[in-house]
Protein backbone atom coordinates (compact mmCIF):
# COMPACT_ATOMS: atom_id res chain seq x y z
CA UNK A 1 0.00 0.00 0.00
CA UNK A 2 1.57 3.40 -0.83
CA UNK A 3 1.47 5.85 1.99
CA UNK A 4 -0.73 8.46 -0.23
CA UNK A 5 -3.32 6.14 -0.23
CA UNK A 6 -6.01 5.15 2.27
CA UNK A 7 -6.83 1.73 2.49
CA UNK A 8 -10.47 2.23 2.70
CA UNK A 9 -10.48 3.86 -1.63
CA UNK A 10 -8.53 0.43 -2.96
CA UNK A 11 -10.39 -2.75 -3.68
CA UNK A 12 -9.00 -6.17 -2.62
CA UNK A 13 -7.87 -7.88 -5.58
CA UNK A 14 -7.30 -11.56 -5.81
CA UNK A 15 -6.96 -14.36 -9.07
CA UNK A 16 -9.43 -14.39 -11.47
CA UNK A 17 -10.81 -17.59 -10.38
CA UNK A 18 -11.82 -16.16 -7.07
CA UNK A 19 -12.91 -12.67 -8.09
CA UNK A 20 -16.67 -13.73 -8.17
CA UNK A 21 -15.55 -15.19 -4.56
CA UNK A 22 -14.28 -11.95 -3.24
CA UNK A 23 -16.84 -9.96 -4.22
CA UNK A 24 -19.68 -12.10 -2.64
CA UNK A 25 -17.80 -12.16 0.37
CA UNK A 26 -17.41 -8.52 0.45
CA UNK A 27 -21.32 -8.30 -0.39
CA UNK A 28 -21.66 -10.68 2.75
CA UNK A 29 -19.81 -8.38 5.35
CA UNK A 30 -19.43 -4.67 4.27
CA UNK A 31 -22.78 -3.37 4.56
CA UNK A 32 -25.86 -5.11 5.09
CA UNK A 33 -29.70 -4.89 4.43
CA UNK A 34 -31.16 -2.99 7.01
CA UNK A 35 -34.66 -2.01 8.07
CA UNK A 36 -35.24 1.07 7.48
CA UNK A 37 -37.25 3.96 7.91
CA UNK A 38 -38.86 5.91 5.43
CA UNK A 39 -40.66 9.10 4.22
CA UNK A 40 -38.53 12.54 4.44
CA UNK A 41 -38.39 12.32 8.01
CA UNK A 42 -39.08 9.70 10.75
CA UNK A 43 -38.09 8.40 14.06
CA UNK A 44 -38.14 5.31 16.06
CA UNK A 45 -37.22 4.76 19.91
CA UNK A 46 -37.16 1.64 22.05
CA UNK A 47 -33.79 0.81 20.44
CA UNK A 48 -31.69 -0.52 23.53
CA UNK A 49 -28.42 -0.71 24.98
CA UNK A 50 -27.70 -2.44 28.23
CA UNK A 51 -31.06 -1.65 29.04
CA UNK A 52 -31.11 1.86 27.99
CA UNK A 53 -34.21 3.59 25.69
CA UNK A 54 -32.41 4.95 22.77
CA UNK A 55 -33.93 7.51 20.72
CA UNK A 56 -33.75 6.90 16.92
CA UNK A 57 -34.28 8.80 14.42
CA UNK A 58 -34.00 9.00 10.31
CA UNK A 59 -34.11 12.39 8.93
CA UNK A 60 -33.68 13.97 5.55
CA UNK A 61 -31.87 17.03 4.60
CA UNK A 62 -31.20 18.87 1.54
CA UNK A 63 -28.13 17.82 -0.26
CA UNK A 64 -26.17 19.89 -2.55
CA UNK A 65 -26.54 20.76 -5.82
CA UNK A 66 -25.06 18.43 -8.25
CA UNK A 67 -25.30 16.51 -11.48
CA UNK A 68 -28.76 14.05 -11.66
CA UNK A 69 -32.23 14.71 -11.21
CA UNK A 70 -33.57 17.06 -8.00
CA UNK A 71 -34.55 14.08 -6.15
CA UNK A 72 -30.98 12.60 -5.35
CA UNK A 73 -29.88 16.16 -4.26
CA UNK A 74 -30.56 14.98 -0.78
CA UNK A 75 -28.97 13.45 2.61
CA UNK A 76 -30.21 10.93 4.60
CA UNK A 77 -28.93 10.94 8.68
CA UNK A 78 -29.34 8.35 11.18
CA UNK A 79 -29.13 10.25 14.16
CA UNK A 80 -28.80 8.34 17.12
CA UNK A 81 -28.94 9.84 21.18
CA UNK A 82 -31.30 12.28 22.74
CA UNK A 83 -32.44 15.11 20.43
CA UNK A 84 -31.86 17.71 23.36
CA UNK A 85 -28.32 16.95 23.51
CA UNK A 86 -26.03 19.68 21.76
CA UNK A 87 -23.11 17.75 20.98
CA UNK A 88 -22.59 15.71 17.64
CA UNK A 89 -20.49 13.03 16.47
CA UNK A 90 -21.06 13.10 12.84
CA UNK A 91 -19.72 9.96 11.23
CA UNK A 92 -18.79 9.21 7.24
CA UNK A 93 -19.25 5.35 6.18
CA UNK A 94 -16.49 3.42 4.07
CA UNK A 95 -16.38 1.96 0.36
CA UNK A 96 -19.68 0.42 -0.09
CA UNK A 97 -20.51 1.33 3.51
CA UNK A 98 -24.10 2.47 5.02
CA UNK A 99 -25.38 4.48 7.54
CA UNK A 100 -26.44 1.39 9.81
CA UNK A 101 -23.50 -0.15 10.30
CA UNK A 102 -22.58 2.61 12.71
CA UNK A 103 -25.58 1.97 14.20
CA UNK A 104 -24.15 0.03 17.41
CA UNK A 105 -21.54 1.62 18.36
CA UNK A 106 -23.83 5.31 18.27
CA UNK A 107 -26.17 3.64 20.47
CA UNK A 108 -23.38 2.81 23.17
CA UNK A 109 -21.54 6.39 22.70
CA UNK A 110 -25.18 7.56 23.08
CA UNK A 111 -25.89 6.20 26.33
CA UNK A 112 -21.92 6.42 27.64
CA UNK A 113 -22.05 10.36 26.91
CA UNK A 114 -25.47 11.58 26.94
CA UNK A 115 -24.58 15.36 25.96
CA UNK A 116 -24.23 13.83 22.59
CA UNK A 117 -25.58 12.66 18.99
CA UNK A 118 -24.04 10.47 16.74
CA UNK A 119 -25.21 11.15 13.65
CA UNK A 120 -24.22 9.10 10.52
CA UNK A 121 -24.37 9.43 6.77
CA UNK A 122 -26.26 7.85 4.71
CA UNK A 123 -25.44 8.96 1.04
CA UNK A 124 -27.21 9.75 -1.71
CA UNK A 125 -26.42 6.95 -3.55
CA UNK A 126 -27.82 5.00 -1.69
CA UNK A 127 -31.31 6.44 -2.39
CA UNK A 128 -31.09 4.12 -5.59
CA UNK A 129 -31.36 0.44 -3.97
CA UNK A 130 -34.89 -1.13 -3.62
CA UNK A 131 -35.15 -2.30 -0.58
CA UNK A 132 -39.41 -3.40 -0.96
CA UNK A 133 -38.74 -7.29 -0.73
CA UNK A 134 -36.03 -7.08 2.42
CA UNK A 135 -38.20 -4.84 4.20
CA UNK A 136 -40.85 -7.30 3.78
CA UNK A 137 -38.88 -10.53 4.67
CA UNK A 138 -37.66 -8.52 8.03
CA UNK A 139 -41.06 -7.83 8.58
CA UNK A 140 -42.42 -11.47 8.03
CA UNK A 141 -44.42 -11.17 5.02
CA UNK A 142 -41.86 -12.73 2.80
CA UNK A 143 -39.82 -15.81 3.18
CA UNK A 144 -36.19 -16.47 3.16
CA UNK A 145 -36.81 -17.81 -0.37
CA UNK A 146 -38.82 -16.09 -2.09
CA UNK A 147 -36.40 -12.63 -0.77
CA UNK A 148 -33.34 -14.71 -2.38
CA UNK A 149 -35.06 -15.50 -5.44
CA UNK A 150 -35.79 -12.04 -6.18
CA UNK A 151 -32.50 -10.15 -5.66
CA UNK A 152 -30.04 -13.23 -6.24
CA UNK A 153 -31.80 -16.66 -7.46
CA UNK A 154 -32.14 -15.56 -10.91
CA UNK A 155 -28.78 -15.20 -11.70
CA UNK A 156 -28.85 -18.89 -12.19
CA UNK A 157 -32.31 -19.24 -13.19
CA UNK A 158 -33.22 -16.45 -15.77
CA UNK A 159 -36.61 -17.67 -16.17
CA UNK A 160 -37.99 -16.33 -13.07
CA UNK A 161 -40.34 -13.50 -13.80
CA UNK A 162 -40.39 -11.40 -10.63
CA UNK A 163 -36.81 -9.93 -10.11
CA UNK A 164 -34.91 -7.25 -9.25
CA UNK A 165 -34.13 -4.90 -11.60
CA UNK A 166 -30.88 -2.32 -11.40
CA UNK A 167 -31.15 0.61 -13.32
CA UNK A 168 -29.40 0.83 -16.53
CA UNK A 169 -25.65 2.68 -16.71
CA UNK A 170 -27.60 4.86 -19.30
CA UNK A 171 -30.19 5.73 -16.80
CA UNK A 172 -27.52 6.94 -13.73
CA UNK A 173 -25.04 8.10 -15.82
CA UNK A 174 -25.11 11.28 -13.81
CA UNK A 175 -23.23 9.34 -10.86
CA UNK A 176 -20.10 9.06 -12.92
CA UNK A 177 -20.05 12.50 -11.83
CA UNK A 178 -20.80 11.36 -7.47
CA UNK A 179 -17.51 12.48 -6.61
CA UNK A 180 -15.34 13.69 -3.45
CA UNK A 181 -16.77 17.58 -4.52
CA UNK A 182 -20.35 16.11 -4.41
CA UNK A 183 -19.81 14.27 -0.65
CA UNK A 184 -18.19 17.07 0.67
CA UNK A 185 -21.20 19.37 -0.46
CA UNK A 186 -23.57 17.00 1.29
CA UNK A 187 -21.60 16.94 4.23
CA UNK A 188 -21.73 20.58 4.67
CA UNK A 189 -25.37 20.45 4.71
CA UNK A 190 -25.29 17.58 7.80
CA UNK A 191 -22.47 19.89 9.64
CA UNK A 192 -24.37 23.11 9.21
CA UNK A 193 -27.20 21.41 10.50
CA UNK A 194 -25.25 20.10 13.83
CA UNK A 195 -24.01 23.46 14.65
CA UNK A 196 -26.98 25.24 14.87
CA UNK A 197 -27.76 22.91 18.54
CA UNK A 198 -25.12 25.60 19.33
CA UNK A 199 -22.68 22.23 20.64
CA UNK A 200 -19.23 20.79 19.40
CA UNK A 201 -19.13 19.20 16.40
CA UNK A 202 -16.74 16.33 15.49
CA UNK A 203 -16.20 14.63 12.41
CA UNK A 204 -15.09 10.67 11.72
CA UNK A 205 -15.40 8.51 9.27
CA UNK A 206 -14.44 4.20 8.86
CA UNK A 207 -12.14 3.33 5.86
CA UNK A 208 -12.71 5.53 3.26
CA UNK A 209 -14.51 7.85 5.38
CA UNK A 210 -11.82 8.68 6.88
CA UNK A 211 -10.68 9.96 3.57
CA UNK A 212 -13.76 11.69 3.40
CA UNK A 213 -13.31 13.50 6.92
CA UNK A 214 -10.15 14.42 6.01
CA UNK A 215 -10.62 15.85 3.22
CA UNK A 216 -13.55 18.07 4.79
CA UNK A 217 -11.53 19.31 7.43
CA UNK A 218 -8.68 20.75 4.96
CA UNK A 219 -11.55 21.64 2.07
CA UNK A 220 -11.51 25.02 1.17
CA UNK A 221 -15.13 26.56 1.16
CA UNK A 222 -14.24 29.70 -0.33
CA UNK A 223 -11.38 30.96 1.71
CA UNK A 224 -12.36 29.11 4.85
CA UNK A 225 -11.65 25.76 5.72
CA UNK A 226 -13.76 22.99 6.70
CA UNK A 227 -11.90 22.60 10.26
CA UNK A 228 -13.22 25.67 11.34
CA UNK A 229 -16.91 24.39 11.65
CA UNK A 230 -15.16 21.76 13.61
CA UNK A 231 -14.12 20.93 17.27
CA UNK A 232 -12.12 17.72 16.86
CA UNK A 233 -11.46 14.52 13.91
CA UNK A 234 -12.17 10.63 14.81
CA UNK A 235 -10.18 8.17 12.32
CA UNK A 236 -11.51 5.00 12.30
CA UNK A 237 -8.86 2.72 10.13
CA UNK A 238 -8.77 5.55 7.64
CA UNK A 239 -7.23 8.63 6.88
CA UNK A 240 -5.56 10.45 3.92
CA UNK A 241 -2.29 10.93 4.53
CA UNK A 242 0.34 13.14 2.68
CA UNK A 243 2.60 11.59 -0.06
CA UNK A 244 2.06 11.12 -3.37
CA UNK A 245 -1.17 11.99 -5.14
CA UNK A 246 -2.15 10.80 -7.48
CA UNK A 247 -0.52 12.13 -10.82
CA UNK A 248 -2.98 14.08 -13.79
CA UNK A 249 -1.67 11.54 -16.05
CA UNK A 250 -3.62 8.95 -14.36
CA UNK A 251 -6.35 10.91 -13.00
CA UNK A 252 -7.39 11.99 -16.57
CA UNK A 253 -6.71 8.22 -17.83
CA UNK A 254 -9.21 6.73 -15.04
CA UNK A 255 -11.59 9.93 -15.75
CA UNK A 256 -12.11 8.87 -19.55
CA UNK A 257 -11.74 4.92 -18.59
CA UNK A 258 -14.63 6.37 -15.90
CA UNK A 259 -16.47 7.59 -18.70
CA UNK A 260 -17.35 4.32 -20.64
CA UNK A 261 -18.14 1.84 -17.62
CA UNK A 262 -20.74 1.78 -15.03
CA UNK A 263 -20.53 4.76 -12.21
CA UNK A 264 -20.67 1.94 -9.45
CA UNK A 265 -17.50 -0.13 -8.17
CA UNK A 266 -18.27 -3.55 -9.09
CA UNK A 267 -16.81 -5.68 -6.08
CA UNK A 268 -17.77 -9.14 -7.94
CA UNK A 269 -16.74 -8.94 -11.02
CA UNK A 270 -20.00 -10.02 -12.84
CA UNK A 271 -21.08 -6.57 -13.92
CA UNK A 272 -23.94 -6.29 -11.29
CA UNK A 273 -22.80 -3.57 -9.01
CA UNK A 274 -25.19 -3.91 -6.64
CA UNK A 275 -25.05 -7.80 -6.24
CA UNK A 276 -22.17 -7.05 -3.14
CA UNK A 277 -24.60 -5.47 -1.45
CA UNK A 278 -27.70 -7.62 -1.39
CA UNK A 279 -25.96 -10.76 -1.14
CA UNK A 280 -24.75 -9.10 2.49
CA UNK A 281 -28.51 -8.15 2.65
CA UNK A 282 -29.42 -11.79 2.71
CA UNK A 283 -27.08 -12.68 4.83
CA UNK A 284 -27.10 -10.79 7.72
CA UNK A 285 -31.14 -10.84 7.16
CA UNK A 286 -31.23 -14.36 7.72
CA UNK A 287 -28.91 -14.15 10.84
CA UNK A 288 -31.52 -12.12 12.57
CA UNK A 289 -34.88 -14.14 10.76
CA UNK A 290 -33.61 -17.70 10.91
CA UNK A 291 -30.43 -18.09 12.27
CA UNK A 292 -30.68 -22.18 13.33
CA UNK A 293 -32.05 -22.61 9.61
CA UNK A 294 -29.61 -24.48 7.23
CA UNK A 295 -28.13 -22.30 5.27
CA UNK A 296 -29.64 -21.82 1.34
CA UNK A 297 -26.53 -19.80 -0.13
CA UNK A 298 -25.03 -22.91 0.60
CA UNK A 299 -26.13 -25.62 -1.49
CA UNK A 300 -26.61 -22.40 -4.47
CA UNK A 301 -24.41 -23.07 -7.45
CA UNK A 302 -22.89 -19.80 -7.56
CA UNK A 303 -22.19 -19.35 -4.07
CA UNK A 304 -18.06 -19.10 -4.05
CA UNK A 305 -15.95 -22.21 -2.50
CA UNK A 306 -14.01 -20.25 -0.45
CA UNK A 307 -16.92 -19.13 1.38
CA UNK A 308 -18.36 -22.72 1.96
CA UNK A 309 -17.60 -24.22 5.18
CA UNK A 310 -16.76 -27.82 5.23
CA UNK A 311 -20.14 -29.13 6.18
CA UNK A 312 -23.85 -28.06 5.89
CA UNK A 313 -23.97 -24.67 7.85
CA UNK A 314 -27.09 -22.62 9.51
CA UNK A 315 -27.84 -18.99 8.73
CA UNK A 316 -25.81 -18.05 11.70
CA UNK A 317 -22.76 -19.79 11.41
CA UNK A 318 -22.65 -19.15 7.36
CA UNK A 319 -22.31 -15.55 7.96
CA UNK A 320 -19.86 -16.05 11.03
CA UNK A 321 -17.73 -18.09 8.64
CA UNK A 322 -17.85 -15.91 5.89
CA UNK A 323 -16.40 -13.15 7.63
CA UNK A 324 -14.56 -14.18 10.59
CA UNK A 325 -10.84 -12.94 10.58
CA UNK A 326 -10.00 -16.57 10.85
CA UNK A 327 -11.87 -18.13 8.21
CA UNK A 328 -12.60 -15.25 5.63
CA UNK A 329 -10.65 -15.12 2.47
CA UNK A 330 -7.44 -12.95 3.18
CA UNK A 331 -8.89 -10.88 -0.01
CA UNK A 332 -11.74 -9.69 2.34
CA UNK A 333 -10.10 -7.59 5.18
CA UNK A 334 -11.84 -5.36 4.27
CA UNK A 335 -14.74 -6.82 5.62
CA UNK A 336 -13.81 -8.89 8.18
CA UNK A 337 -14.52 -9.08 12.22
CA UNK A 338 -13.25 -11.33 14.75
CA UNK A 339 -16.76 -13.25 15.37
CA UNK A 340 -15.77 -16.98 16.56
CA UNK A 341 -15.53 -20.32 14.87
CA UNK A 342 -18.15 -23.12 13.89
CA UNK A 343 -19.80 -25.04 16.60
CA UNK A 344 -18.00 -28.68 16.40
CA UNK A 345 -20.79 -30.90 15.78
CA UNK A 346 -24.63 -30.61 14.51
CA UNK A 347 -26.12 -30.69 11.69
CA UNK A 348 -26.69 -28.22 10.11
CA UNK A 349 -23.29 -27.00 11.82
CA UNK A 350 -24.08 -24.17 14.35
CA UNK A 351 -21.58 -21.32 15.33
CA UNK A 352 -19.66 -20.62 18.24
CA UNK A 353 -18.82 -17.01 19.40
CA UNK A 354 -15.79 -16.52 20.88
CA UNK A 355 -14.28 -13.27 19.29
CA UNK A 356 -15.03 -9.45 20.56
CA UNK A 357 -17.61 -9.35 17.99
CA UNK A 358 -21.05 -11.76 18.24
CA UNK A 359 -22.48 -12.76 15.29
CA UNK A 360 -25.67 -11.83 16.35
CA UNK A 361 -23.75 -8.59 16.48
CA UNK A 362 -22.08 -8.57 12.85
CA UNK A 363 -25.42 -8.85 11.75
CA UNK A 364 -27.31 -6.28 13.39
CA UNK A 365 -24.45 -3.70 12.60
CA UNK A 366 -25.33 -4.60 8.72
CA UNK A 367 -28.72 -5.51 8.40
CA UNK A 368 -29.91 -2.22 10.47
CA UNK A 369 -33.25 -0.62 10.24
CA UNK A 370 -35.97 -0.61 7.76
CA UNK A 371 -35.18 1.47 4.45
CA UNK A 372 -31.45 2.03 5.43
CA UNK A 373 -28.64 -0.94 5.94
CA UNK A 374 -24.94 -0.73 6.24
CA UNK A 375 -24.05 -1.05 2.82
CA UNK A 376 -24.03 0.53 -0.36
CA UNK A 377 -25.16 -1.31 -3.15
CA UNK A 378 -23.92 1.50 -5.50
CA UNK A 379 -20.82 2.70 -4.56
CA UNK A 380 -19.61 5.79 -6.92
CA UNK A 381 -16.17 4.45 -9.06
CA UNK A 382 -15.53 8.57 -9.06
CA UNK A 383 -15.51 9.33 -5.00
CA UNK A 384 -12.80 6.52 -4.78
CA UNK A 385 -10.83 8.30 -7.54
CA UNK A 386 -10.97 11.50 -5.87
CA UNK A 387 -9.68 10.40 -2.70
CA UNK A 388 -6.76 9.61 -4.23
CA UNK A 389 -6.02 13.51 -4.32
CA UNK A 390 -7.31 14.57 -1.30
CA UNK A 391 -3.53 14.37 0.04
CA UNK A 392 -3.57 15.37 3.38
CA UNK A 393 -5.11 18.17 2.66
CA UNK A 394 -1.98 18.93 -0.20
CA UNK A 395 -2.51 20.98 -3.06
CA UNK A 396 -1.69 19.17 -5.73
CA UNK A 397 -2.11 19.24 -9.47
CA UNK A 398 -4.46 16.17 -9.82
CA UNK A 399 -6.64 18.55 -7.69
CA UNK A 400 -7.81 20.99 -10.54
CA UNK A 401 -8.40 17.80 -12.79
CA UNK A 402 -10.96 16.32 -10.11
CA UNK A 403 -12.46 19.27 -8.84
CA UNK A 404 -10.94 18.29 -5.19
CA UNK A 405 -10.52 21.15 -3.15
CA UNK A 406 -8.52 19.98 0.13
CA UNK A 407 -6.00 22.89 0.18
CA UNK A 408 -6.08 23.40 4.04
CA UNK A 409 -4.12 20.77 5.33
CA UNK A 410 -1.50 22.73 7.68
CA UNK A 411 -3.78 25.03 8.82
CA UNK A 412 -5.98 22.16 10.96
CA UNK A 413 -6.22 23.43 14.63
CA UNK A 414 -8.68 20.56 15.68
CA UNK A 415 -7.59 17.49 18.43
CA UNK A 416 -7.12 14.21 16.44
CA UNK A 417 -8.11 10.77 17.13
CA UNK A 418 -6.88 7.81 15.28
CA UNK A 419 -7.50 3.90 15.62
CA UNK A 420 -5.73 1.58 13.54
CA UNK A 421 -7.36 -1.90 13.16
CA UNK A 422 -5.98 -4.55 10.77
CA UNK A 423 -6.16 -3.09 6.92
CA UNK A 424 -4.98 0.22 8.13
CA UNK A 425 -2.52 -0.76 10.55
CA UNK A 426 0.36 2.03 11.34
CA UNK A 427 -0.81 3.41 8.20
CA UNK A 428 -3.60 5.49 10.09
CA UNK A 429 -1.47 5.91 13.18
CA UNK A 430 1.16 7.73 10.79
CA UNK A 431 -1.25 9.58 8.57
CA UNK A 432 -2.83 11.26 11.78
CA UNK A 433 0.51 12.36 13.04
CA UNK A 434 1.40 13.53 9.60
CA UNK A 435 -1.78 15.68 9.79
CA UNK A 436 -1.02 17.17 13.04
CA UNK A 437 2.63 17.64 12.39
CA UNK A 438 2.25 19.73 9.20
CA UNK A 439 -0.61 21.86 11.14
CA UNK A 440 1.69 22.39 14.26
CA UNK A 441 -0.96 20.41 16.29
CA UNK A 442 0.75 19.64 19.76
CA UNK A 443 1.27 15.47 20.82
CA UNK A 444 -1.14 16.71 23.35
CA UNK A 445 -4.15 16.76 21.28
CA UNK A 446 -3.32 13.83 19.43
CA UNK A 447 -4.71 10.12 20.44
CA UNK A 448 -3.28 6.91 18.75
CA UNK A 449 -4.75 4.04 19.92
CA UNK A 450 -3.25 1.09 17.86
CA UNK A 451 -4.81 -2.54 17.70
CA UNK A 452 -3.91 -3.16 14.65
CA UNK A 453 -2.67 -6.47 15.71
CA UNK A 454 -6.15 -7.64 17.54
CA UNK A 455 -8.89 -5.80 15.82
CA UNK A 456 -9.91 -6.37 12.18
CA UNK A 457 -11.15 -3.99 10.21
CA UNK A 458 -14.60 -3.70 11.32
CA UNK A 459 -14.37 -5.38 14.99
CA UNK A 460 -14.49 -1.32 15.84
CA UNK A 461 -18.19 -0.53 14.85
CA UNK A 462 -19.49 -4.06 15.73
CA UNK A 463 -17.38 -5.47 18.94
CA UNK A 464 -19.13 -5.93 22.31
CA UNK A 465 -19.04 -2.83 24.14
CA UNK A 466 -17.45 -3.78 27.40
CA UNK A 467 -14.80 -5.01 24.80
CA UNK A 468 -14.40 -2.69 22.39
CA UNK A 469 -11.39 -0.93 22.77
CA UNK A 470 -12.79 2.04 20.24
CA UNK A 471 -15.58 3.06 22.32
CA UNK A 472 -13.25 3.08 25.50
CA UNK A 473 -10.73 5.32 23.82
CA UNK A 474 -12.88 7.75 21.78
CA UNK A 475 -15.03 7.99 25.11
CA UNK A 476 -12.85 10.51 26.97
CA UNK A 477 -11.79 12.08 23.73
CA UNK A 478 -15.24 13.40 23.06
CA UNK A 479 -15.97 13.84 26.68
CA UNK A 480 -12.47 16.52 26.57
CA UNK A 481 -13.58 18.39 23.71
CA UNK A 482 -17.19 18.56 25.55
CA UNK A 483 -15.89 19.77 28.52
Amino acid sequence: MSRQQHPGTALPRCPVACRSAAAFAVALGLGAFSIGITGASASTSGARHDGAPISERVVTMPGAVAPGPAKYNRVRVLEVGSPKAKNVLVLEPGTSAGAAYFRLVAEAIAQRLPGWQVWSIDRRENALEDHSVLDAYLAGTRTQQQTFDYYLGWLSDPHRQRRFTAPTNDAVAFARQWGMNVAIGDLQRVVQQAKRLRGKVVLGGHSLGGSIATAYATWDFDGRSGGDDLAGLVLIDGVSSPGVPISVDDANTRLQQLSTSSPFIDLIGLGLPWSAGVFNALGSSAVLRAPDAPSITYGWKLFPPMLKPPVLPTNKAQYGYALDAKTGPPALKLVQMHIGELAPSGEPRGWHNNGITPVERAAAAFAGIKGMDGTSWYHPQRLTLDAAAVNGGIANPADTVLDVHATHGTNLHIPIYAFAAALGNTFVLDGATALATQSKIPPSKVTLVNRADTYAHCDPLTASPNRNDFLQTVEPFLHAIAS
